[in-house]
């Protein structure tokens, strides 16, 4: 949405991704009386029709998308209601307010984790975190954007459903907002030991940590700055997720000021989804909230942005990056124009696709002229079309630029948009974005509900019109007839909003050596100006409070007020997914598809020789992207983006079921497209396959560049992976490669490619992994799609295959799984890696056993239990990291992390503390049966057709053993718990790596078993 980096959740580890188009969920085929029955009975409300509190206002079908859409509006109220009745029993909920701070305190971000802390009808601490334990929810979180505050939550089930409603329904509006719960959510001042009155005070807080290490993030500090100076003058000047040094001036007052102000029904959005009835939400939401409130006026509405009369220009710094290509070209620079208000849907659907036309692939006449010539790396972090604020934008430029080519970036945009007015665009790509709509609103997701909500929520919170939105083919159609009305229409678009347009900014950007010691000094002063104004009575209230906040995070908390699913609620026993094999190995599972085709092959890298393994994820990166047959790079783009839904390939590590020293490891080709382009599909990757080429140097150097500054620059946000990846590395064989393919040494390798004068030698490396990767003695195939399509697409497959050239068999046979030498012996290892971030990310592994093994389901329910019960507790509440905790690993690794954690060794003690936890028994059969919940929320969550039968496909895991493990899981005990944490987490049995990604630390440094990197 907006936020750099996307809104601001409550639970870093469930993130959301959207599109700028939609795709489709899942069309299930039930019985008659759930859901087809269910769009039946909204196609028979009337608009007037009145309904537990609300009026009908619309109704309309949507068949592209296969949804009945209905409009109402709370009678007593008037807030709004949509919702959408669809064949797809993943049902969500989704309660939005405008919320517009005038500062940068973080007011919405912080009130959004506090209303979660505690409310009227559910005083418990914290019963977002516990409900997350007590639901089969498929998705629980919230989200801050610049100008809206979201609630969503999903699930299967109907009991489930009403429970979270009911607890989400109560937080928004009947809230707690203790003053500790702000103080531990937002920010406080506290003894850094809060049991040691001498110990010097400190800030804490999770979202005054949360946001260190956001604003730590060049392409954050630069996506938020661009946004407060293309907008001055109200809201989206401020940083809505709240600036570090400004988080400190808020006051629990204003906080719930705040809340009483926005956080009212006449400033609501209700969205609900699925294949439940509506009647009954609606009536809850009217009992439980609604009903207790009278219409105000919120005075919430965002204006207009005045349009300037002149562009303007801004320079900002940034912290330098240590994994940046090349130290000299650490400048971003771009250019961002305001164009029209994105309540008017057509114009915004236009302007999007305009903006794909400019920038999108290796065609887009932007491509061409700034990634081309090499001046920068990449595009900068903002590039196209934005429309998540009430006006859009439209930004383009690059970052890693030399200080001397700044002008230069500044010309080329200029030119290129003047060349574009001169030219237009080609048919050809015109039609290939079109087809890109048709397949995205033909792909079916899982959680579809929770990306319609994002999809409307930025225009339906300026009171557009949401359903206009779900319509795309209206929009296409209305598109496809200006465009033939008149054929300059896309050039007079580029005249109007680029050309034209007065209200432009240009933002440049350059790292600053001293940019952390610079925010980390003005943190001080800031501190040092809260500890002056201080009385003694202060001081004795700061310690007293500090004291009261720990205890009441040590104690246990009784949740029993919270509504709970049963372990009995879960289904004994899992769907089966039926597969059949081909005569060349290829699996086919027929699945509803709507229209789709999805194909995946899986090529084994075991006689690749050990030197060429690093370059794997690089050959993996370009070998869609070079040209193959008679098809040059940009030609290939154009042929993949008209005939399929995209082409890529992956590096895959997969550890066996049955023993940890046995691994697969591949290349996984992944490709979809419409029914209609199939043979076209297959084609792509026979000239793939038998003729890629492998001679353009030039084209090779934009790729390696672009791919190491996306790593670099993923870091921050991934850091608890990449510690996670690093601390596994010496325990299982699978573990190393991990860390070589997706790990930090990747990361590095990758720069070190960037930094070559000549990549030739890079280049000559290519064709020899092709010949041991791309060839049919070492490939197996697996085929989604409709039933009806599996004998034309068997046809396809098996002539793909039969096209593929036979290699002399003069090398070593492969088997199908690669075994390593019986000697593998696992060790410890611990590694710090120093960054300039203000905040740490760690990691912890165990080696314990494979899926199969007896103990797997005790260690995965362990994992949940002790995050929840015992790590949540210690590392974000105590600790104020904005996450952390411990889970089991189909790897056969038990894993502890933390994630923007202000701490490292002391997340480590907690860590240990947890497993010691674990071992005393210091838990109920509560506990038990709520990570049991917890565990089966994931193993139950939906699955698209895309990817049914992708368990067996890749791993083996075949349904007989997923039900073994399912009854493994019922039947952990208590006893089972404590065995699996003294078995395998207790000093002295285990094996483990310990890593830590984070600032210069003096302890560390000191003790020698530690290596510093």
């Amino acid at each position: 949405t907006t936020l750099p980096g996307g809104p601001k959740g409550l639970d870093p580890t469930r993130r959301t991704t959207e599109n700028i188009y939609i795709k489709t969920g899942p069309h299930t085929h039930h019985t008659e009386t759930s859901c087809a029955a269910q769009e039946k009975k909204v196609l028979q409300y009337e608009p007037g029709q009145q309904l537990h509190g609300f009026t009908v206002q619309q109704v309309s079908p949507v068949p592209d998308l296969s949804l009945t859409a209905v409009k109402l509006t709370h009678d007593r109220t008037g807030a709004q209601y949509l919702h959408v009745a669809r064949d797809d029993p993943n049902n969500l909920f989704s309660v939005q307010f405008r919320t517009t701070p005038m500062d940068s305190t973080g007011v919405p971000h912080i009130l959004e984790h506090t209303v979660l802390c505690g409310s009227e009808k559910y005083p418990c601490r914290d019963p977002f975190f516990k409900m997350l334990n007590r639901s089969l929810s498929t998705f629980m979180n919230a989200f801050t954007a610049s100008d809206y505050t979201m609630y969503p939550f999903s699930t299967q089930n109907a009991k489930d459903f009403q429970n979270l409603l009911s607890v989400y329904l109560d937080a928004v509006f009947f809230p707690c907002l203790r003053e500790l719960d702000f103080w531990q959510e937002g920010w406080r001042l506290e003894h850094e030991n809060p049991s040691d009155l001498n110990s010097p005070l400190v800030f804490k807080g999770i979202v005054f940590n949360e946001m260190k290490g956001a604003f730590a993030q060049s392409e954050s500090v630069y996506a938020q700055h661009l946004q407060n100076k293309l907008f001055p003058d109200h809201t989206y000047s401020v940083v809505s997720g709240g600036e570090p040094l400004a988080i400190p001036d808020l006051s629990w007052e204003q906080l719930k000021q705040f809340h009483a102000t926005h956080y009212h029904p006449s400033n609501a959005k209700f969205f609900t989804y699925g294949d439940m009835p509506l009647e009954p939400h609606l009536q809850q939401i009217n009992e439980e909230a609604l009903c207790r409130f009278d219409q105000i006026e919120p005075h919430t509405v965002v204006p207009p942005q005045p349009h300037w009369n002149q562009p303007r220009e801004h320079h900002v710094t940034c912290g330098p990056d240590p994994l940046a290509p090349d130290p000299s070209k650490q400048n971003s620079l771009c250019v961002s124009y305001l164009l029209g208000d994105i309540t008017d849907s057509f114009e915004s659907f236009t302007l999007s696709l305009l903006s794909s036309l400019m920038v999108n692939g290796p065609n887009s006449p932007l491509y061409k002229a700034l990634i081309e010539p090499k001046i920068g790396t990449d595009f900068c972090s903002v590039v196209g079309y934005d429309g998540s604020t009430r006006e859009a934008s439209f930004s383009v430029g690059l970052q890693g630029v030399a200080e001397k080519d700044m002008e230069t970036v500044k010309q080329i945009i200029f030119q290129t948009i003047d060349e574009i007015i001169a030219a237009g665009f080609e048919e050809e790509r015109i039609e290939a974005l079109l087809h890109k709509i048709e397949v995205q609103m033909k792909h079916q997701s899982t959680n579809f509900g929770l990306s319609l909500a994002s999809y409307i929520a930025p225009c339906w919170n300026h009171d557009g019109d949401p359903i206009q939105l779900l319509k795309i083919s209206d929009s296409v159609a209305q598109f496809k007839k200006c465009l033939k009305d008149n054929p300059r229409y896309l050039q007079e678009k580029v005249q109007q909003y680029f050309k034209d347009n007065t209200h432009r900014l240009m933002l440049s950007m350059s790292p600053d050596e001293a940019y952390f010691e610079k925010r980390a000094k003005t943190e001080q002063e800031k501190l040092q100006q809260k500890i002056q104004s201080l009385s003694g009575s202060d001081r004795k209230e700061i310690y007293d409070k500090g004291l009261q906040l720990l205890s009441i995070q040590s104690t246990s908390q009784d949740a029993s007020c919270l509504p709970a699913l049963k372990v009995s609620d879960i289904a004994p026993t899992l769907v089966p997914t039926p597969v059949e094999m081909g005569n060349v190995p290829v699996q086919y599972c027929p699945q509803p598809t709507n229209g789709m085709v999805y194909f995946r092959a899986m090529c084994s890298l075991n006689t690749l020789p050990d030197e060429l393994k690093v370059y794997v994820p690089l050959f993996c990166n370009v070998i869609t992207k070079l040209g193959c047959g008679t098809l040059d790079y940009r030609q290939q783009a154009q042929q993949m983006e008209l005939k399929t839904g995209g082409m890529v390939a992956s590096p895959q590590v997969i550890t066996d079921s049955a023993d940890l020293d046995i691994y697969e490891q591949g290349i996984l080709l992944t490709s979809s497209c419409l029914e209609r382009n199939m043979s076209d599909m297959f084609h792509l990757w026979s000239k793939i396959f038998n003729s890629p080429h492998f001679e353009d140097v030039e084209r090779l150097r934009v790729l390696v560049m672009m791919a190491a500054q996306e790593l670099s620059n993923g870091i921050s946000n991934s850091g608890h992976r990449y510690a996670m990846t690093r601390a596994g590395r010496t325990l299982t064989p699978a573990g190393d490669l991990h860390e070589m393919f997706g790990g930090l040494d990747q990361v590095r390798f990758m720069k070190r490619l960037a930094e070559m004068s000549d990549l030739s030698a890079v280049l000559r490396k290519l064709p020899r992994i092709k010949k041991h990767v791309l060839n049919k003695d070492n490939m197996r195939c697996a085929i989604n799609a409709t039933s009806e399509k599996m004998s034309e697409a068997s046809h396809e497959v098996e002539k793909f295959v039969d096209r593929i050239p036979t290699i002399k068999k003069d090398r070593r046979p492969s088997r199908a799984t690669i075994m390593e030498e019986a000697g593998f012996k696992p060790c410890q290892m611990k590694t710090y890696f120093e960054l300039p971030f203000p905040v740490s990310y760690a990691g912890e592994c165990v080696r314990t056993v494979p899926f199969t093994h007896q103990d797997y389901g005790s260690l995965c329910i362990l994992g949940r239990m002790m995050t929840a019960k015992f790590l949540h507790g210690e590392i974000r509440e105590k600790g104020g990291a904005y996450g952390g905790g411990a889970t089991m690993g189909y790897g056969g690794l038990f894993s502890f992390y933390s994630y923007r954690d202000p701490n490292s060794t002391q997340t480590l003690s907690a860590f240990r503390a947890g497993v010691e936890w674990a071992k005393a028994g210091k838990f109920c059969q509560q506990d038990v049966d709520e990570a049991k919940l917890s565990v089966f929320s994931a193993v139950d969550a939906p699955v698209a057709p895309s990817d049914k039968g992708m368990d067996q496909f890749l791993s083996g895991v075949s349904d007989e053993l997923k039900q073994k493990h399912r009854e493994q899981l019922f039947a952990v005990t208590k006893q089972d718990l404590i065995d699996a944490a003294g078995r395998y987490l207790g000093i002295g049995q285990s094996t483990g790596g310990v890593a830590i990604l984070g600032p210069e630390n003096e302890i560390i440094k000191k003790d020698p078993s530690w290596v510093i990197r």
